[in-house]
């Protein structure tokens, strides 16, 4: 007979590796002074692979898009949240990306058995989760969730830069570069510029 020790560390195995749905998650726009933080949560098919997934920072903008239909095609589901600049500014960028991530599998169609969280912070869950460092560059369904959320938050700042081209969004999509930090100091910052971060706070100061 197994002892009750050894009984209760086979049960914590077994809950840990547990088989079901595994999901990815990532977040893009921690960085940036302007714009929501936006995450997406992604199941993917293994009956149904997707080629060529990575870090969405190593892929070209063409590529990205490419993998975003064939993710947004062929996932068995996928989510996509955010939290807002006031939410930024309220909580700060790291609770605000928490909360992105928890809304982003909270917005699954299916529950995951386990979630995977690229990075070494885990948001508050109902589901077993494990933080994994560099995981967009290392697990597929991470690397998908980088993906979605990079080309929608992409295409959030190429919105914005059609009512302020001034702003250049197209280009930094809200980075901190010469050519923001100088349109900032000339225009001064919109609704959408993070008032808690540093230069955009100089700016908010320059211009009252």
């Amino acid at each position: 007979m197994r002892s009750k020790r050894f009984l209760r560390a086979e049960q914590a195995t077994l809950v840990w590796d547990a088989p079901g749905l595994v999901a990815g998650v990532d977040e893009a726009g921690r960085g940036p002074l302007a714009g929501p933080v936006v995450a997406a949560a992604v199941i993917l098919d293994e009956l149904n692979p997707i080629k060529g997934l990575a870090d969405s920072k190593q892929l070209s903008a063409a590529r990205r898009a490419a993998l975003y239909d064939e993710i947004r095609a062929k996932a068995l589901c996928c989510s996509v949240a955010e939290a807002s600049v006031q939410e930024i500014d309220t909580l700060n960028i790291l609770q605000a990306t928490m909360l992105a991530m928890r809304r982003a599998v909270q917005g699954l169609r299916l529950k995951p058995t386990k979630v995977l969280v690229d990075g070494n912070r885990l948001p508050p869950l109902d589901v077993l989760a494990e933080a994994i460092v560099q995981g967009d560059a290392k697990v597929q369904a991470i690397s998908a969730a980088s993906i979605l959320a990079k080309v929608t938050r992409d295409r959030m700042l190429e919105a914005l830069h059609a009512q302020h081209p001034q702003y250049g969004f197209d280009r930094h999509k809200g980075y901190g570069t010469a050519q923001h930090l100088a349109a900032l100091r000339e225009h001064g910052p919109l609704p959408v510029h993070r008032r808690s971060f540093a230069p955009v706070a100089e700016a908010v100061r320059e211009h009252a």
